[in-house]
């Protein structure tokens, strides 16, 4: 017979930050005497909406296997008391909380984080500043810096991600913290109903510094405070950022992410940095990764289909993530011998033979590192779907060019997004894309055999534009017999911030060296399939436009077209550099 579990939930505990601001939280333990390891979350999204708080693990199941659960609104947000400032407060109020937690009279006094998002986040946060009685934690799709894929990415604004993530997930709450139930609210929140029921013409709309939807708030609330400060403003940035400090986190951390999240490229980061951190301690870092988008780890990811082994619900016909959390938690805040830190360090899911492969290390040891090389077809004006893309070397070959308007953009399909719309997140087919006159599509040879990809991938780009600024975009995609275009990952960068977050001057017609960072993606693309890198100038709305003119959308509605130039000689040898893994050693 199933042991009987009862569960004490406690609604809205107090939690005091050194300031003096009350945090609120909801515990969950189990009806039993004695002390618990804890497991906390702390999040913006409110401790009593399922859909955020547990959204994809059974809490339930963590309480009725020895675990007191506590679910946390941070500070300024829903039942907590204070301002919201995204990420700013979260290291120390993160800590405090840790702190409290082990300190209460059901608590072992060891304690782990759980969360995905800004609640994966708030665990590295908390890390980072050390606290005595934080154990180990379970960061799932989260980011590390904010101009790294959050509010910029190269330097190129992430304006579907930030904007519908401010309206969306962040703006409401703000309202009703500062509107009575009266008439004026009700007014607002029409307005604010209006507005996202349009966002996806609301996206278009610039300069941004004064998107309408935002009207309701004061000058100085956070959305306006990240779009007034330039991205080399290193003070401001590395504030909520933890890229300078991973030698100071210091704990048995499991990484999760998905070939499809808006975060992967930053997860993979977390994982390799805080591994050469902790590497002397016996796997003490994991790292998972599906085929997965953002908070989603259905079996069914846009367009494809990649087996019921493939959900986040029934891994590799195993486990689920729930009960990745319990083994992981079991071993380090109870000390239970179950072997996972002996297991492989890394599990990867590898799309087009959609399989789980377990492997010793990211990215994998033996790759064999291949350029792919761009090549015209020889005649004049390539157009789109002309060129090549081949191992080859380029000789003497003519360049390429199209038109870039800022005001017909091209439109985002899919990849590793977040933001409102239809056709957003996951693998969705770019072939009525790749018919543009403004996409330069780069094909290979139907492929004979089998050609596994598997790990980060860069462009190297030789181009010029007659622009002052502009955007590069590259994205690398699977094409099957039929016609049918995935879209595996994609990259993009800022002309003006080619080389970090420092401002270069502005252009002058001169061919510049690009690199464009794709991040990861593990595909096996299969015997008559071609590899497609397709090379354009946007990708709307997941980034705003960039205008051509010196200046952003972010401050500026003014626009000029753009003529792009993609060299491809062996004077400047255009290519892609995928990450190869060997046929005969693609088994652990």
């Amino acid at each position: 017979m199933m042991k009987k579990v009862e569960i004490v939930v406690e609604k809205n505990v107090p939690c005091i930050m050194r300031d003096g601001t009350v945090l609120y939280a909801d515990v969950y333990r189990p009806n039993l005497p004695g002390q618990f390891p804890v497991l906390l979350t702390r999040l913006p999204y409110s401790k009593d909406l399922p859909n955020y708080s547990h959204r994809y693990l059974d809490t339930n199941r963590l309480v009725e296997n020895g675990f007191v659960v506590i679910i946390q609104d941070v500070r300024g947000r829903f039942q907590s008391e204070g301002e919201f400032r995204p990420f700013s407060q979260e290291a120390d109020d993160g800590y405090d909380t840790v702190e409290w937690a082990a300190s209460l009279s059901y608590s072992t006094g060891k304690v782990g984080m759980f969360g995905l998002s800004y609640y994966g986040y708030t665990q590295l946060l908390a890390a980072e500043k050390k606290p005595p009685h934080l154990i180990a934690i379970f960061p799932a799709m989260t980011l590390n810096d904010q101009r790294n894929g959050t509010v910029y990415r190269n330097g190129a604004f992430a304006l579907g991600l930030f904007e519908t993530w401010t309206l969306e997930s962040i703006v409401p709450d703000l309202l009703k913290r500062r509107y009575e139930k009266n008439k004026e609210r009700t007014s607002v929140f029409r307005k604010l109903a209006d507005s996202l029921n349009n966002i996806e013409e609301l996206y278009a709309y610039a300069p941004i510094n004064d998107w309408p939807p935002l009207k309701v708030l004061d000058e100085d609330n956070f959305f306006f405070e990240h779009l007034n400060h330039p991205i080399e403003d290193e003070t401001y940035w590395q504030n909520s950022s933890i890229t300078e400090k991973f030698a100071r986190i210091q704990l048995p951390a499991f990484h999760l992410g998905g070939w499809y999240d808006c975060f992967i490229g930053p997860t993979l980061e977390n994982y390799v940095e805080m591994n050469k951190v902790n590497g002397h301690l016996s796997h003490t870092q994991k790292l998972i990764i599906g085929p997965w988008s953002h908070g989603l780890f259905s079996s069914n990811q846009g367009e494809r289909s990649f087996g019921v082994h493939a959900s986040g619900d029934w891994i590799n016909l195993e486990e689920d993530i729930t009960a990745l959390h319990i083994r992981w938690f079991n071993r380090w805040l109870k000390g239970l011998d179950n072997g996972i830190e002996k297991e492989p360090p890394v599990k990867i899911f590898v799309m087009g033979i959609n399989e789980w492969r377990d492997e010793n290390e990211w990215p994998l040891e033996r790759t064999e590192y291949t350029s792919y090389y761009l090549h015209s077809n020889g005649k004049a004006n390539t157009k789109t779907g002309d060129g090549r893309l081949s191992p080859d070397e380029q000789e003497g070959e003519k360049s390429d060019s199209y038109i870039y308007d800022p005001l017909n953009p091209v439109p985002t399909k899919g990849g590793a997004t977040l933001f409102s719309g239809p056709l957003t997140m996951g693998p969705y087919d770019q072939s009525d894309i790749e018919k543009r006159n403004d996409v330069l599509v780069y094909t290979s040879e139907p492929l004979k055999e089998a050609l596994e990809v598997t790990g980060p991938v860069k462009l190297k780009l030789f181009a010029s534009t007659d622009a002052a600024d502009t955007d590069f975009t590259a994205k690398l995609v699977d094409e099957s017999p039929d016609g049918t275009a995935i879209i595996l990952t994609e990259g993009i960068v800022n002309a003006k911030y080619r080389n970090g977050h420092r401002a270069e001057k502005e252009l002058n017609g001169e061919i510049v060296e690009y690199e464009i960072d794709l991040w990861a993606t593990s595909n096996v693309f299969l015997p008559g399939h071609r590899i497609l890198l397709e090379i354009s100038s946007s990708s709307f709305p997941q980034y705003a436009p960039n205008p051509n003119t010196g200046k952003s959308m972010i401050e500026s509605s003014e626009t000029k077209t753009a003529r792009q130039m993609i060299y491809h000689s062996k004077e400047f040898p255009s290519r892609i550099l995928l990450p190869i893994i060997p046929a005969s050693e693609n088994k652990l």
